[in-house]
Parts: structure tokens; sequence; C-alpha cells
């Protein structure tokens, strides 16, 4: 499905019965709505939940600003996280959705952050996972930061296969990671489509785009924090600086945990996300 918001076009999916409590799903930097497994998904409509996963704008199937360029380091940024987030906003409107549910992941958080700040009104509950109220809080470490920065694959098959040595690093080293799973959603992105470009540009925005944290403080709305203890990509710092800022956040860690939702987990991060939702 695809909708009309913010002067773009964005492609979006969802699980659930329609009258249920809305769940907007926020992915993160080059990732597509895929990347909230199917799985997750229909475990969080379940419990009671309307939920819509999406492509940010250049990512997946939604709008590529290809006119925009290659943005250049330390340069203007081609947009900010604050477009992203009104992105978010237009497909609320475009749903039918006067408020919703707000669950972000790294980037997605971010966007999920900046959603609740611009559109108080429209965030009901925000969940915040593996996040960070700003991108000079928490930096990556060196190894993570090299596989952030690496020169982009150049076919499928290179695609599957950093993408597996990637989350070999970047995963949860107290789980066994899915090396089938990694290989097929990889693999099923790249189908879908393959930018670097746009993933740069939606890097761009990350840096451009400043710290949260005195405008997180003025936030009203229940708020969980999710982070693993393990997390190299956005160190546990992040996590707590956001819990830190944002009034009466519950903030929950898992030791093992890295950048990824392992499927163990998701059992406590549902009933998480559903106790704060519920209300």
């Amino acid at each position: 499905m695809r909708a009309k918001a913010n002067g773009i076009e964005i492609a979006y999916e969802s699980f659930g019965a329609a009258g249920a409590r809305p769940l907007l799903l926020v992915m993160g930097l080059g990732a597509q709505l895929i990347h909230w497994d199917d799985d997750l998904c229909h475990l969080l409509a379940e419990q009671g939940h309307h939920v819509v996963r999406f492509d940010n704008r250049d990512a997946g199937l939604s709008t590529h600003l290809h006119d925009l360029g290659q943005p250049v380091f330390g340069g203007p940024a081609p947009y900010l996280l604050d477009d992203m987030a009104d992105d978010a906003a237009g497909l609320m409107d475009a749903l039918g959705w006067s408020a919703a549910h707000v669950v972000g992941a790294s980037m997605g958080g971010m966007i999920a952050q900046t959603l609740a700040i611009r559109h108080p009104g429209r965030v009901l509950t925000l969940t915040s996972i593996m996040s960070t109220p700003g991108s000079r809080v928490a930096p990556p470490t060196p190894a993570a930061s090299a596989v952030l920065l690496a020169t982009p694959p150049a076919g499928r098959e290179e695609v599957v296969a950093r993408a597996q040595d990637a989350w070999a690093l970047i995963g949860s080293p107290g789980f066994e990671p899915d090396r089938a799973r990694i290989a097929d959603v990889a693999a099923r992105a790249f189908d879908r489509c393959f930018d670097p470009p746009g993933t740069a540009r939606q890097l761009a925005a990350i840096m451009a785009s400043g710290d949260r944290t005195e405008r997180l403080r003025r936030l009203d709305v229940p708020a969980l924090v999710v982070h693993g203890e393990a997390d190299q990509l956005v160190p546990l710092a992040g996590g707590r600086a956001t819990a830190e800022a944002i009034p009466g956040a519950r903030l929950l860690t898992f030791p093992g945990m890295g950048h990824d939702l392992p499927r163990p987990l998701w059992p406590d991060l549902v009933a998480a996300i559903a106790k704060l939702t519920a209300g």
C-alpha cells in the first residue's frame, strides 16, 4: 500500500484489526519496513494493536529523493529528522489516525522522539529502542563505525555477505545469530530497493539534526526506552540518556542484546510495549 504524505509517497503495510490501538513502527538507517519482522508484527497485533510499518523516505518503496544527490561530508544535509518525523505525521493523516502509539528503532527511535517533540498531540505513547537523543551522545565504537561508514557493497551476493558480517559484529553477542534470516532479509531488501546514496542522505540527516535532550525534557508522554547492554553501534549510554531526558520514562535493558532485536527477547519486548499502550 502507498500513501501521499508530506509531499512524498510512503509505502506501508498493516497487521491487525483497523479498530485496534494504532501502533506505528519506525525503522532505522537504510532499513526497510521488512526489517520489522512479520512474526514480531503479528505478535504486536495479537496484543490489541493495529500495526503499521513503513519505508522511510530514501528507503524501500517510498519516494527516493535522487535529485538531492549524494551529501558531502561536513556540508549541508539534504533534509533533517524533522522532515522524516513530518513524513510519519503525514502518513498518520493518510491513515486517518489523529494520534498513535509510536515505536522507533535506532534512527527510527530518533524520528519517533522528533515526532513527539514536533507533534506532541499525535503521540499517545513513545517507545524508543536502541536509540539516542543525539548523534554525539554515545557514539559508535570504532569497529561499529567502520561498519557504518564502509564503502557500499556492489551487488546482491556482496550485500548478503556484508549483512552477515555486519550483524556478527553489531548484533547481539548473547544470542545465537539467525544467519539464514539475516541472509533472507538482506536479499529481499536488495530486491525491493538498493540505494546507498539514499542511506547517505538519511545519515546526513542524523548528523545535522542536533541534540534533542532539552526538547525531550519538555515532553509529557508515557515513554519506554529499550536498549541492549552490548550495543556497539549505539552504546547503552544512548538509551540511558534518552530515558533520563524524558520525564517518567521507563528504561528496559537486556544483557547480551546488541543492535538488533533477537527473537528470544520478543515476548518481553511485546509485553512491555503492550503494557505501555494499554495505559
